[in-house]
């Protein structure tokens, strides 16, 4: 296969002449073998990249460093990598050392050999179209990185948004749905007061509506950037007025309301955004937890457990017992979320172990937030797919344990009073005798009409306070 030979200060390789990227994109891919997930594994982060670069280009040629037609064939380059193309051209391992510098090489390596081929030059004439010269000029890793960064998790939390909502409206139907599914509500594991089951989805529901509005938070903070910083906020080697051209730029690009940051020294260095980006994930993470294990407490049994609702049933369960049917899918989704809740630690490890200038550990970052984005977008879409939207509910069974259950004796108590409501429980309790038995019919502190207005299906879901 033909070969081109190309050099950095640290020597020559050769380069297989039908690849784009070039020496130092080749020196990451040795020195760089962590995870195993290349950086074209988001494609969000290689378009955001073509943005970045795309964005820098146009600056640079409206302020006469770069000539048009170096500018407009880097431009070329980037366009086709915005649109998905050469995706195979981005190797570099997601957790590198070195801030990035590997995959702000290998993006500037791409773009000029395709800003080449463009102009009819080989590959590797970078006295033409150079990746450090010309596709860089205007920039360091130090702004080119985070800033692809962030347009990057801007454009994956609007996928994740929607399937977080579409879950969202999956809880609020079915808590249409059992509106007039009476239940019993439990604290502390014990029976407690009466409610709907449609209340308990609907508040289900309501928890993910409030984390829709964090991630809005979220990437309000992300659209800050630093780009025009270059090496560590000072502008080195940037022309007056690139950054705020260049911002202009990414702006009309990405359709993003991004804005410049204005302390690009601060902004070089802090990574808050990225920290309070985690803390929702995190957060997203414990609710859908919480509720998994809820929906899983609700489907127990289904003979000898709470059997309130049934959970469709997608495998069987157990290689030695037959018939029995696990609750996969909040199962997964548990060990999903909890995925997320120790990425959050090294998130927020990696945000504190920055010094001086620069955080040097931002690929780290890149690869948790990443994982955790997607991993978290599968979740909520499995949950919603394969659990939610098949849920039934056992409504008589749900009603007779309501009916059955000490914990009604609390509707007595405006009427009866606290101690003579524990006496009543406690004798139920001790007897086996339901609350109905020993308040009407054996001691007849209250009428049947009055029961019956109290336990009323509407008074039990909907109470109202009825005195004597």
């Amino acid at each position: 296969m033909p070969s081109r030979v190309e050099k950095d200060f640290i020597g020559e390789r050769e380069i297989p002449d039908n690849i784009y990227y070039g020496v130092q994109t080749l020196r990451g891919i040795e020195n760089f073998q962590i995870t195993g997930v290349p950086v074209s594994a988001e494609p969000f982060f290689i378009q955001a990249f073509g943005y970045v670069k795309k964005a820098a280009a146009l600056a640079n040629r409206d302020l006469g460093i770069l000539p048009a037609d170096v500018a407009d064939a880097i431009v070329h380059g980037c366009d086709r990598i915005i649109a998905g193309e050469f995706l195979d051209q981005f190797p570099t391992d997601m957790i590198q050392g070195g801030a990035g510098t590997s995959t702000n090489m290998n993006v500037n390596e791409v773009i000029a050999n395709l800003a080449l081929e463009h102009l009819g030059r080989p590959k590797g004439e970078y006295r033409r179209v150079s990746p450090n010269d010309h596709v860089n000029c205007s920039q360091s890793t130090n702004d080119a990185f985070p800033t692809a960064f962030r347009i990057a998790l801007i454009n994956r939390l609007g996928s994740y948004s929607q399937a977080l909502a579409r879950l969202r409206d999956a809880f609020r139907d079915k808590g249409t749905e059992f509106t007039k599914v009476l239940k019993m509500g439990r604290t502390h594991l014990q029976d407690a007061v009466p409610m709907s089951l449609g209340e308990e989805f609907n508040g289900f529901a309501t928890n993910l509506d409030e984390e829709l509005a964090r991630i809005e938070d979220g990437k309000g903070l992300l659209a800050e950037v630093n780009m025009g910083a270059t090496a560590i906020g000072t502008s080195l080697n940037a022309p007056p007025g690139y950054p705020d051209r260049v911002v202009q730029h990414l702006r009309a690009l990405t359709g993003i309301d991004l804005r410049l940051s204005p302390d690009l020294v601060e902004a070089t260095s802090d990574e808050g955004a990225y920290v309070q980006l985690s803390s929702v994930l995190k957060r997203t993470a414990v609710k859908l937890s919480k509720i998994c294990n809820d929906l899983r407490l609700l489907a127990s049994g289904p003979r000898c457990g709470l059997n309130e609702i049934n959970l469709p049933q997608l495998q069987p369960g157990s290689s030695i017992m037959p018939g029995k049917v696990n609750p996969v899918i909040p199962e997964v989704v548990n060990q999903a979320s909890f995925y997320v809740i120790g990425a959050d630690l090294t998130i927020t490890l990696a945000a504190s172990a920055g010094q001086l200038q620069l955080n040097v550990m931002e690929p780290v970052l890149v690869f948790a937030l990443f994982t955790s984005i997607k991993i978290m977008e599968n979740a909520v879409k499995t949950l919603r797919d394969k659990c939610i939207t098949g849920i039934t509910a056992n409504p008589e069974h749900t009603r007779s344990m309501v009916l059955g259950s000490l914990g009604i004796v609390t509707l007595l108590s405006p009427i009866l009073g606290y101690k003579q409501c524990s006496e009543i429980a406690r004798e139920g309790f001790a007897q086996g005798k339901s609350i109905h038995q020993i308040a009407v019919l054996e001691r007849q502190l209250i009428t049947q009409e009055k029961w019956e207005e109290l336990f009323s299906m509407e008074n039990l879901i909907h109470p109202s306070f009825i005195q004597r």
